[in-house]
């Protein structure tokens, strides 16, 4: 037993590192921003730590995470799924977020709704992706009020604003929408559409239009 807990211990290590590691990837905190070998290198210790125990719900979590960002959407959710297998009251940003990538955005606010329900005092991160799944099947004024939200919890998150100015351009509203893009290139000079291509990848070419489409009406730099 004491064998056990030792190496599940272990287990979770890989795990968080492979988070971490994720972190690196995705933020503009250094030279390994969006350097593939750092998201190599979370998967690697994303895959040792459901090697090493494949019960581990949160090795899964994180490996179907990372494999979103690599765009192997379908192994994505295979992993999702697994993590909620092994706990059926399992629901986080990062599933919605694979679901979202995947074409899945309905369910995916299904599960970021039972998220919020589950936990009141939540991290802002589950209304953000509540958002961007309403966004994606076209309920824009539900999307609105919940992205607002978000940016008031977290007003020096550029994605908030990034998603706020999608919105409010499928709206109509397009000097709301670039007085958001403006924020964002506040917050994060020199970002493009360029960046946003590198971090994010849908799995079908008719999402990933009408995300892009919305982006460049916007305003945002290529």
């Amino acid at each position: 037993m004491r064998f056990r807990r030792k190496r599940r211990r272990h287990d979770r290590r890989h795990a968080i590192l492979a988070n971490t590691q994720n972190a690196i990837w995705s933020m503009r905190l250094d030279s390994d921003f969006l350097n593939p070998a750092a998201l190599d290198l979370a998967h690697r210790y994303a895959r040792k730590a459901v090697e090493l125990d494949p019960n581990l719900r949160d090795g899964h979590a994180i490996l179907g995470f990372v494999l979103t960002l690599m765009r192997q959407h379908d192994a994505s959710l295979v992993e999702c799924e697994r993590a909620i297998t092994l706990n059926p009251n399992y629901v986080d940003w990062p599933v919605g977020y694979a679901l979202i990538t995947a074409g899945e955005a309905q369910r995916a606010i299904n599960v970021l709704n039972a998220c919020k329900r589950l936990d009141p005092f939540h991290a802002p991160w589950p209304s953000l992706m509540l958002g961007a799944a309403c966004f994606m099947v076209e309920q824009y004024e539900r999307a609105l009020r919940v992205l607002q939200d978000y940016v008031s919890r977290v007003p020096q998150a550029g994605p908030g604003h990034l998603w706020l100015a999608l919105t409010y351009t499928q709206l109509g509203r397009l000097d709301e929408a670039r007085s958001e893009v403006a924020e964002v290139l506040r917050l994060r000079p020199g970002f493009q559409i360029r960046t946003v291509q590198q971090q994010l990848g849908f799995k079908h070419a008719k999402d990933e239009k009408h995300y892009f489409d919305a982006l460049r009406k916007a305003g945002l730099p290529e």
